[in-house]
């Protein structure tokens, strides 16, 4: 098929619009709390290692509880960053994956796992002089 006569694809209106997170209304706030919750961030870094079923991202994901994950992924899904697969198996087999833009955002939240990580140390350290500076160590 020829494509270069053909018309753009419809824009939505959604794609003129200005977002700002740092405004209280703005819808981009919501996504963000979303992907930078402590459930949220460790779901999608988990889900960039590969697609998993439920309860094997909830053992990767330590600590966090069925009902949480649930949501978690739910929230994850609905705004775009995850994909729920049930394939008709008896009983339902349910994997979780990360769309394009999820991959995308576990990417940039990697690297910041992983500074964080590397930065351990000196966290602990900065943490001792103020908890000693204030009487708390």
């Amino acid at each position: 098929m020829d494509t270069s006569t053909a018309a753009p694809a419809p824009q939505s209106q959604d794609a003129d619009l200005e977002f700002d997170v740092f405004a209280r209304a703005c819808p981009s706030r919501p996504a963000m709390e979303h992907v930078t919750s402590r459930w949220g961030l460790l779901a999608l870094g988990a889900l960039h290692e590969g697609a998993l079923r439920f309860n094997a991202l909830r053992r990767r994901v330590d600590g966090v509880s069925e009902k949480m994950l649930s949501q978690t992924l739910h929230a994850l899904e609905r705004d775009g960053f995850v994909h729920r697969e049930v394939q008709a198996t008896i009983p339902p087999r349910v994997e979780y994956s990360l769309t394009p833009l999820g991959r995308e955002t576990a990417a940039k939240l990697i690297e910041l796992i992983e500074l964080l990580e590397s930065r351990m140390p000196h966290i602990l350290q900065a943490q001792r002089r103020y908890d000693e500076a204030r009487g708390e160590g």
